[in-house]
This record gives structure tokens, sequence and C-alpha cells, in this order.
């Protein structure tokens, strides 16, 4: 960012970041306060603390170090993003590490629901869709909670992805070893339909999320055994040459104890199976919705590489969620921006367009601005010695 921030009208200076800040300030109305636990004042007030992670995100900085010098040097960010007083790198790590965790995890939901409202949703016809996915991230070994193999550490995050209107709506994060499967039934909500991929095949599982009014499709192995109760009529000349009710596994084993509807279609020469409890749609649409699943793989690789949520500037459990619902408070921001301005979805050519229009605003407001009574003094005195040392004896 440039060093060119005027600190005395920051709304009027760069109203660009202000248009993007503008949904948290709606959120802050409402949320629970962050109080210090003693007598002692925070140095960082939560909307320093977010602004601080937003800023993070969206400038791609490297480290929590790379960040604390831009908050000290940088004038927009010293007087925008930082705490007027500045912060110092323990009283910045204490807060991120064991602070906010409540606030982040509200201001997150709320504009998670408000994004809703307002992003338009694609494949309606086909039912409210949330992709459910899991992703690992690195940490250090001194992350002792991150627990994965002897000699490495990973964390891992469950998140829920709105697939109508691509923005992430649940997240959970666990050590790398824990099972993603019993994090669909608190990710998925009624009315929705978790797509999953075939790590998520469990027989007693798809059970469970009948029982609990829950639909999902979900691809299945394909040497998984089948017990036909009734073939459905197939489109011939069609991708789709098997779609019929069954009970999946093995009787007296791993049985499902409800019927499944099992589709299996081909697609450039690769065969596809999918479980599901959908009836009410085609099997084409059924091998639509699961075609749609990759746009979370999307979302991963765009997120991590674009917004850098993944360089850890926390390590504590508390911290790296805290830094990831900062990243995706940054997508969800970002998402809205992009609409409201540009009818379009999230995309690095209109995140990049957004910092270099944040930074010429700074930029050009620092060439109208007057000089300085004392920096026009030390101008005039810097004339002066330049004066004396050409003169000529």
């Amino acid at each position: 960012m440039p060093r060119t921030f005027h600190p005395h009208d920051k709304k009027q200076n760069v109203p660009s970041f202000h248009e993007l800040w503008q949904p948290v300030e709606n959120v802050f109305i409402s949320m629970p306060p962050l109080e210090a636990r003693g007598n002692r004042p925070l140095q960082m007030n939560f909307e320093h603390q977010l602004k601080s992670l937003v800023f993070f995100h969206l400038e791609e900085h490297t480290s929590g170090r790379h960040l604390l010098q831009v908050l000290e040097e940088d004038d927009f960010a010293r007087n925008v993003i930082a705490p007027p007083e500045g912060i110092q790198k323990s009283s910045f790590f204490e807060a991120i590490n064991s602070r906010g965790l409540e606030q982040f995890l509200y201001v997150f939901q709320q504009l998670q629901a408000n994004a809703a409202k307002i992003l338009p949703k694609e494949h309606a016809e086909l039912g409210n869709l949330v992709a459910i996915d899991g992703s690992l991230i690195d940490a250090v070994l001194s992350m002792h909670w991150a627990d994965y193999r002897k000699d490495c550490r990973k964390a891992k995050v469950h998140i829920g992805f709105d697939m109508n209107q691509s923005i992430p709506s649940k997240i959970f994060l666990t050590d790398g070893k824990a099972d993603e499967r019993p994090f669909v039934s608190r990710i998925l909500s009624s009315g929705q339909t978790g797509v999953m991929d075939r790590y998520y095949q469990c027989h007693k599982d798809f059970d469970l999320w009948q029982t609990e009014g829950k639909s999902f499709v979900c691809r299945i192995r394909e040497n998984t055994k089948k017990t036909c109760i009734k073939a459905n009529t197939v489109k011939p000349g069609g991708i789709v040459f098997y779609d019929a009710m069954v009970l999946l596994g093995t009787a007296g084993v791993n049985q499902t104890e409800k019927e499944l509807r099992v589709i299996g279609y081909r697609i450039d020469n690769k065969v596809y199976w999918v479980a599901t409890n959908r009836f009410d749609i085609s099997a084409e649409e059924i091998a639509t919705i699961y075609k749609l699943r990759w746009n979370i793989e999307i979302f991963f690789g765009w997120w991590k590489r674009h917004l850098k949520v993944y360089h850890l500037i926390a390590r504590s459990e508390h911290g790296l969620l805290a830094q990831i619902l900062g990243g995706l408070i940054t997508y969800l921001l970002l998402a809205i921006y992009c609409y409201n301005h540009h009818k379009e979805k999230v995309s690095i050519t209109r995140v990049r367009e957004l910092r270099i229009k944040i930074q010429n605003e700074a930029r050009n407001l620092d060439m109208d601005l007057p000089t300085p009574a004392c920096h026009q003094a030390d101008i005039h005195n810097l004339k002066e010695q330049q004066g004396r040392s050409f003169a000529i004896p």
C-alpha cells in the first residue's frame, strides 16, 4: 500500500476500502462486545483486530511480521487499520491467539446470511446445494494440538460451501487426523442437499442422514455391493446407464437399513457411481449436482493462492481458527463488493482492480494535499544548505 494516507479525513480519503468494509460496520451494531479481561484496557479492539486480518488477506502479506511492519510504516495502514496508538508485536499476537473468537464467528455468520440475501442463486431448480469437504493445513511441530503423524503436524478445516451462491456457509477446525464424516450432520441444515466425494461413503451414515431428514448426493466406490429393489427407466443414448432403488453393502455386515437411489453414468469414458436420497429429480440432474461439487475444489485453490489464508500468523487452535475466519470474512466482503459493483463473482482480476483503486485514491489524495508548514520549513532549509554548498568563494 502507498504511504500517502491523510489521517484527518479517513472515510472520504480512500472510499473503495470503506465500501468493502461497510457490511462489517452494519454487523458491528448487534455484535457482542469484546471486553478486556482485567483492568488494563485493550491495545487492540476487535475492529482493529478484524481489519488487520482483512488487510492481511487483501494485500497478500507473507507473515505476521510483514503485516506488523506495514501497520507501523504505511500511512494508510497506520491510520485506518492499526489502533490509534499503534500495536506492539507481543500485543498483536496475544490478541490473535487468545481473543475475539466469539466475535469472529458472529461476524462470519451474519455476513454469510447477508450475502445470501444479496447474491443471485444459480441452479435453484436443483435445490439448496452445499458441497462439504475438508482441507489440510500444514502446521509446525510446536503446534502440538495439530496431531497428524509422529514427524508431521497438520490441522484440518471442514467447510460447507453454498454451491448456489459460491460462498462458504459453515466452518469447523480440527487436528489433521480427525474424521470428516461426522461434520456432515453439523454442516447441513434441513432442506439442504449435501454433496460429497467418495471419502464420505459410510453406509451407517447414509442411514443416519436419512433419519435426520438430511438430503445428500455422495459418490461411492465402483465395487460397492448393490442389492436392487427397483430399477428405474434409463433414457437410451444418454450418459446414465444405471438408475435403481437399492440397499448398499453386504447383508449382515454393512448393509444400509434404508433404501437409496444409486445412479451410474459415464462422462468422457470415466464411470461415476453416486448414491442419493433425492427421488424428486432426474438421474441426469443428479449427475449435474455431483459435477457442481468441483466448485468447492476451485474455491479452496483460489482462496489459498490469492488470499494467502494458509500463511500462518497464529499457532494456537484459537488463533488459527480466527485467522481462517478472517480469510472467510474477507472472501464474503469481496463477494458482496464484486456483485454490487460488477454483478460478477469474485475473481483475481476484480481483486487486483480493487487493490489498485485503493492505491490510486490514496496517491491522488496526496497530490491534492497542501505541504505541511513543518515540511515547508525543511524544504526551505535544504535549499539554503544547497545554495551555500555551491557558492563560489
